[in-house]
């Protein structure tokens, strides 16, 4: 029993993973149901890990479930974008001004991972870009050395990447401006200007959220 009890957890997190990083991600499941066999069959899961999977994920809000239709992606509604844009901005902000004040700002590992990102061009990249996006806000956010701010900001994952896969495919051109603004944040930082950096990460939420709206 023990054994058959490691298996379904082993599988609820399989499905987990998989419905949170690849499915909510994509662009074309934004507002579509799911089907639990489908999942099941690609996840190469059974029906019951797929099922409370999505339970978890509905009790995140990441998931609808309707009666009598089953799971449906949550499309990130507008006062979502704006409360997840100004979670992160406080965030943000908050690292950026205590890593420059400690002179701990982790420039070489934020540069390292702008220039992976340059090397990520094109529709077909998009999931990686923005995965790599999201580890440039992470590490200054970790930086900080506060593992309670990092669980909290790492709660917000899944939104981060859908919103900022969604961005991308609202507007030609936003991967470039993407570099372009983290560029900034990252020069803002190394020369130790933590108002510099504030207002380049304010520029970067604040043209993202405007991106999604207008999406």
């Amino acid at each position: 029993m023990r054994c058959l009890g490691v298996a379904v957890a082993s599988g609820r997190e399989k499905a987990y993973a998989y419905l949170k990083d690849t499915v909510l991600t994509d662009p074309e499941m934004q507002g579509a149901f799911l089907s639990e066999q489908e999942l099941a069959d690609r996840i190469g899961v059974s029906r019951t890990p797929i099922r409370e999977a999505l339970l978890q994920l509905a009790a995140e809000d990441l998931v609808e479930l309707v009666p009598k239709r089953g799971a449906r992606v949550a499309p990130l509604a507008g006062r979502e974008i704006r409360e997840l844009m100004e979670l992160r901005g406080i965030v943000e902000r908050y690292a950026a001004q205590q890593l420059v004040s400690q002179g701990r700002a982790p420039v070489a590992e934020l540069r390292s991972l702008l220039e992976r990102q340059r090397e990520l061009t094109g529709a077909e990249q998009a999931r990686e870009f923005i995965a790599v996006d999201h580890r440039f806000h992470s590490v200054l956010v970790s930086a900080v050395g506060n593992a309670l701010l990092d669980r909290h900001y790492d709660g917000l994952r899944s939104r981060q990447v859908r919103a900022g896969v969604v961005a991308l495919f609202n507007q030609q051109g936003r991967q470039e401006a993407v570099l372009e603004e983290h560029k900034a944040i990252l020069d803002a930082l190394a020369a130790g200007d933590a108002q510099a950096a504030c207002a380049a990460i304010d520029h970067h939420l604040e043209s993202t959220l405007k991106v999604l709206l207008e999406g």
